[in-house]
């Protein structure tokens, strides 16, 4: 064998060698692309995680108030509600009293007549 000779089959040997790089290379990109699709992926799924959270904590915090909400409406109307039933008993009594009134006093024969 010759330099010549000898200088190919060793250029020969470094191509292939430089072909297996290429190739290792080529195949370690592809798992880094899936690799950084995978973390994307991942990311977006913690991103939506926390603002589903977020989310959870904000409908909680309005069903507090909400609820707060109804219990001031609930006492107001109990409390409404406690001033008709005392206005209709003032009504009743006077209703009462405007039927029992005497339409002539310090007489015997009372108009109306009634046994009051």
């Amino acid at each position: 064998m010759d330099v010549m000779e000898l200088v190919t089959v060793v250029g020969t040997i470094g191509g292939l060698q430089g072909t297996v790089e290429v190739i290792k290379w080529w195949r370690g990109r592809k798992m880094s692309d899936r690799r950084d699709a995978a973390e994307v992926i991942a990311n977006e799924n913690e991103n939506d995680r926390r603002q589903i959270d977020w989310l959870e904590n904000r409908l909680v915090e309005r069903d507090k108030k909400i609820d707060a909400i109804y219990a001031e409406l609930r006492a107001e109307q109990a409390a409404h509600l406690e001033d008709i039933h005392k206005l209709h008993e003032v009504e009743i009594k006077f209703a009462e009293a405007e039927i029992k009134k005497c339409h002539k006093h310090g007489c015997v024969d009372r108009i109306p007549p009634s046994d009051y």
